[in-house]
Formats: C-alpha cells, sequence, structure tokens
C-alpha cells in the first residue's frame, strides 16, 4: 500500500478519483470532498485568522507574506504540522506551486520533509494555471501512482464532457461575463477562468487564460458595465459569499450596471467548485452554463452550486 498524503483540496479529489482514496493517510486543514476524507488527519492550518470580511482577510494574510519577505523567510500562510507527518510515514505528499495563498507552499514542504521526515518522501508538486494544466497534472498524480492509464482515461472523460458544452454553447450569443474571484478589495476571475467562461458561451471581461487572477478597480468594473456578474470568491461557499455583497452593493453606480437592472448577478460555491483544479472543474463549467445560457443547459446546480442573487428586502 503506498501512503499518500495530500496538502491541497484539488490533489485529494484527483487522488480519489484515480481510485486511490484508501491509500491516502494525511490531508490539508481544506480537503473536505469527497465526505469521507474529513475522518483523515489535517497537517495544515493557516497562520491568520479566518474570522472577519474580505478586507479583514486580505490584509491579515498581506501582513503575514509582508513579514515573511521582510525575514526573508520561504512565502507561506499555512503551517504544516511537522511531527504529524512524521507519524504519518508518507510515500508520496502532493502539493502545490501556484499560489503561496491557496495552499502550504513548495518551499516549505520541501523544508519539513528535508528537516523532519525519518524517511524520504516523493513529493508531487501540481501547478495549474489554465486546463490543460490540469489534465498535465492529473496525469503526473496518475504516474506517481503507477497507474498511468488511470490518468489518461479519467482526463478523457473531462474532456469529452467539457467538449461536449462547449460545442453545443457555440452558436449560442456571448455576453460579457465578469467573474469576482475576491469581493474586497476585487479580484476577477484569472487562470482556468476565462477558458471556462469561452467553453460555457461568454466572454471574460478581465481575466486572461493561464494568468493569475487580476485586481480589478471598481470604475474598470463599472465601465466595463457586464451583462453578467458571477461571484465565486476563493474559499467561500454562497452563504459567506452573500453575507461579503455589501462590499460591491454599496459601490456608488451599483444599481445602475446592467447586470443589476437585468437580474443577472450570481452567487456561487467558489470554494467547492471553482477554486480547485481537480477534477469538477467539469461541474464548475456546468454551472457556468446553467447560468450564462440557461435556455440551453440544465445540469441540477442550482440552489447547490449557484444561485442568483436577490437584493435584500429593508423594511422601514
Amino acid at each position: 500500500m503506498t501512503r499518500i498524503v495530500s496538502l491541497i483540496p484539488s490533489a485529494t479529489e484527483i487522488v480519489c478519483a484515480l481510485g486511490f482514496e484508501s491509500e491516502l493517510v494525511g490531508r490539508s486543514h481544506e480537503c473536505d470532498f469527497p465526505a469521507s476524507v474529513r475522518d483523515l488527519p489535517p497537517l495544515t492550518a493557516p497562520k491568520f485568522d479566518l474570522n472577519g470580511n474580505s478586507r479583514q482577510i486580505d490584509e491579515r494574510v498581506k501582513n503575514v507574506l509582508g513579514l515573511q519577505r521582510q525575514a526573508q523567510d520561504a512565502l507561506s500562510v499555512y503551517s504544516v504540522d511537522e511531527a504529524k507527518l512524521n507519524d504519518l510515514q508518507p510515500d508520496i505528499i502532493i502539493t502545490q506551486a501556484q499560489c503561496e495563498v491557496c495552499a502550504v507552499s513548495l518551499t516549505e514542504v520541501e523544508r519539513v520533509c528535508r528537516e523532519y521526515l525519518d524517511t524520504p518522501a516523493q513529493i508531487v508538486s501540481l501547478e495549474p494555471m489554465q486546463l490543460s494544466d490540469l489534465f498535465a497534472d492529473i496525469q503526473r498524480v496518475a504516474e506517481a501512482l503507477n497507474v498511468p492509464e488511470r490518468g489518461v482515461e479519467l482526463t478523457l472523460r473531462l474532456r469529452e464532457r467539457m467538449d461536449d458544452i462547449a460545442h453545443r454553447a457555440a452558436d449560442l450569443p456571448t455576453p460579457k461575463v465578469a467573474t469576482i474571484e475576491w469581493i474586497d478589495p476585487i479580484m476577477a476571475g484569472g487562470n482556468w477562468m476565462p477558458e471556462l467562461v469561452g467553453m460555457a458561451g461568454g466572454i471574460e471581461l478581465f481575466g486572461r487564460a493561464g494568468k493569475h487572477s487580476p485586481w480589478l478597480e471598481w470604475d474598470d468594473l463599472w465601465a466595463a458595465d457586464p451583462d453578467v456578474i458571477i461571484v465565486l470568491p476563493c474559499g467561500f461557499d454562497i452563504e459567506r459569499a452573500r453575507e461579503e455583497m455589501p462590499a460591491l452593493t454599496q459601490r456608488p453606480g451599483w444599481k445602475s450596471l446592467r447586470a443589476i437592472r437585468n437580474g443577472q448577478v450570481y452567487l456561487t460555491d467558489g470554494n467547492q467548485y471553482f477554486n480547485r483544479p481537480g477534477p469538477r472543474l467539469v461541474e464548475s463549467l456546468e454551472i457556468l452554463a446553467e447560468i450564462i445560457h440557461p435556455e440551453a443547459f440544465h445540469f441540477g446546480h442550482e440552489m447547490t452550486g449557484w444561485m442568483r442573487y436577490a437584493v435584500p428586502v429593508t423594511v422601514s
């Protein structure tokens, strides 16, 4: 039996999709799908307080990173439980090098392995920036687990489902879409998001495929006047996204936006779907297709993966 530790939710989902859930022995504090992996010991923890609003969380993360830069330390806003990791004696540790804010950094994992593990472990580092990288990462994990054929099969199934949606959406109208990955300050969806929006039949206004998610000024969003606004904050479910919406709705000119006037603002579960570059990016594409072209697509994700944003009614 191969003893596997996954330190990022998307990797955990890849391992399970390849049929190796029973060989997982440890996870990150954010790994929660499939639900059964919650029984595994968590090996990571944030170095900042997760309570508070979007602005406060952003400031805390930037403060942690700033202090580490001043001290010339490795950049990571998450810690690893070195003793617990050593107790598990993993054969393979899967981590990432894409973003120091998304999960524990590769540099930190390498340091912990070098300084604390009694026996060496193979480190598999994923770095997804666009959809093609997702498929390459699936294959990378499959090869590390000595089942390359399963990687090929899984990738083929995911591509076929995505290609079917893209083909059906190809001749439909293409509304201008703004995807919001963080609410305050505003960050637009980047990396794989522009590709997903395009496959679902829309045009992403701000993000660029294969590039990190860009910070966005409110005036730029207002000037672009998108047809559709899709809110998918990193790490937030639908209810948490709804709680954060006043940071957008209280901006000057919010009510004059075309998307607001036409009721085309949507909240999604960014934590479970869009922010995890794993097999469920297919479901993320399905959600986008349902939102952008409800006349053509219905996969049953409404109210679980997404919902239309309704302006709260105030009683005077």
